[in-house]
């Protein structure tokens, strides 16, 4: 199974240090970065099953497409071989 999951790298310090410089509590800072966290650390995994899952109904409208394409192609060469070589 493969995983697709970015990292993010996050300093809390910083981020705590930006909030106080505009006027936020240094606990209201932290907590604030405590659940920006939390939060970034919850992201969803992809695997390659659920990609599949969600690409499945666009392969079948281009399978569809293609054959419908191959007919009008088809069509359209028998049309030009009719009107080049009448029977």
């Amino acid at each position: 199974m493969i995983v697709f999951m970015a990292t993010i790298t996050f300093d809390t310090l910083k981020f705590v240090e930006r909030l106080e410089k505009s006027g936020v509590s240094r606990e209201q800072a932290k907590a604030i970065a405590d659940a920006y966290r939390e939060a970034s650390g919850e992201a969803s995994l992809l695997t390659m099953k659920d990609l599949q899952l969600e690409l499945a109904p666009i392969r079948a409208d281009l399978t569809l497409v293609k054959w419908m394409l191959g007919l009008l192609l088809g069509g359209v060469i028998a049309l030009l071989l009719k009107s080049f070589f009448p029977i």
